[in-house]
């Protein structure tokens, strides 16, 4: 069979690595001129089911917890299995105990055993949650690097207004937000991020920092970089980071530590996710095309679970040998 994937976010390029393991003829369209230009490009990256449980329903947990296990398997050494560290300032200090009552698969950490864990954050913090079979990856490393064993493999890309004139026979449509308006139910929902950049201090994991307005997650990056987010504003406004956002976020990152007061500010960044009333991802079947959208917050992490259900799918349409008569 020949398919057409369209999109090329972190959807579109896990469809197109699926379909191609189980050996279909794939070609990846997309609009813009290059990978990671969406709200893919701006992701944490976090692998993270456990904490993401705390809000939301239990398929991102069923789905999401073999996500690091998938990632591994496609790009050797890229996922980093540290875990995740969550903490809250002295006066939310109610914000673990709601947080703990929401999830599962954490630990208590004290102020002794967070210093062992994360140096850096030594005394300023009581106590802490720590998710120890979480990961987390850089979005921007993962898609390049989708990309590149895609290509390796003589996967065909489209960018721009190029088209392929040949016939596919099946179209998996992984253009996200493009659909809002188009898919009944889609909405887009905004998350702000910023990259600081310091060299005096160092975190080994994703860090979330709980507050009763403003949770916010820092993931470490290389060359000293951290990736501070995420609003999440219920609009479909593309626009620049907003000052509001910006104040929070850095307010949030101050808080979990002063030098970051003194940290470079090295990018700012907004992407529209799209999501469904249940915030959870779907394959849904119109025609010819078969649809994957809806990811919300959490691309990465269930991205792999919707690709595989994409395969499912075409496998069972997939013309089957005829067997020899006996």
């Amino acid at each position: 069979m020949r398919i057409l994937v369209k999109g090329a976010g972190v959807a579109g390029l896990t469809v197109a690595w699926q379909l191609y393991r189980h050996g279909f003829d794939v070609t990846v369209q997309e609009k813009a001129d290059a990978i990671g230009t969406g709200a893919s490009g701006f992701a944490g990256g976090m692998l993270a089911p456990w904490c993401e449980r705390e809000s939301a329903e239990e398929p991102v947990l069923s789905l999401g917890r073999t996500a690091a296990d998938w990632w591994e398997a496609a790009l050797p050494g890229q996922v980093q299995r540290r875990g995740t560290l969550v903490v809250a300032g002295g006066r939310d200090t109610g914000e673990l105990d709601r947080f703990a009552s929401r999830t599962t698969g954490w630990e208590w950490l004290d102020e002794t055993a967070i210093g062992a864990l994360e140096p850096d954050l030594a005394g300023r913090f009581r106590k802490a949650l720590f998710f120890r079979e979480e990961a987390h990856l850089d979005p921007r490393r993962a898609l390049s690097g989708l990309t590149a064993a895609l290509e390796e493999a003589r996967m065909r890309f489209l960018f721009g207004d190029s088209k392929d004139k040949g016939a596919f026979d099946r179209i998996v449509d992984c253009t996200g937000a493009g659909r809002i308006g188009q898919l009944p139910d889609l909405r887009g929902v905004r998350g702000e991020m910023l990259y600081l950049e310091t060299e005096e201090i160092n975190l080994s994991r994703p860090v979330r920092l709980l507050h009763p307005r403003h949770p916010i997650y820092i993931v470490p990056r290389e060359k000293n970089r951290f990736m501070v987010g995420a609003t999440m504003i219920e609009t479909d406004d593309a626009g620049p980071v907003t000052a509001r956002s910006m104040m929070e976020l850095l307010n949030a990152a101050y808080a979990l530590h002063p030098t970051f007061g003194e940290a470079r500010v090295a990018e700012t960044g907004a992407g529209i996710r799209p999501a469904y009333p249940d915030n959870l991802p779907r394959v849904t079947a119109f025609g010819d095309t078969i649809h994957v959208n809806g990811f919300y917050r959490h691309g990465f992490l269930l991205a792999p679970a919707m690709a595989g259900e994409v395969a499912r799918r075409l496998l069972a349409e997939a013309p089957q040998p005829e067997r020899l008569a006996s």
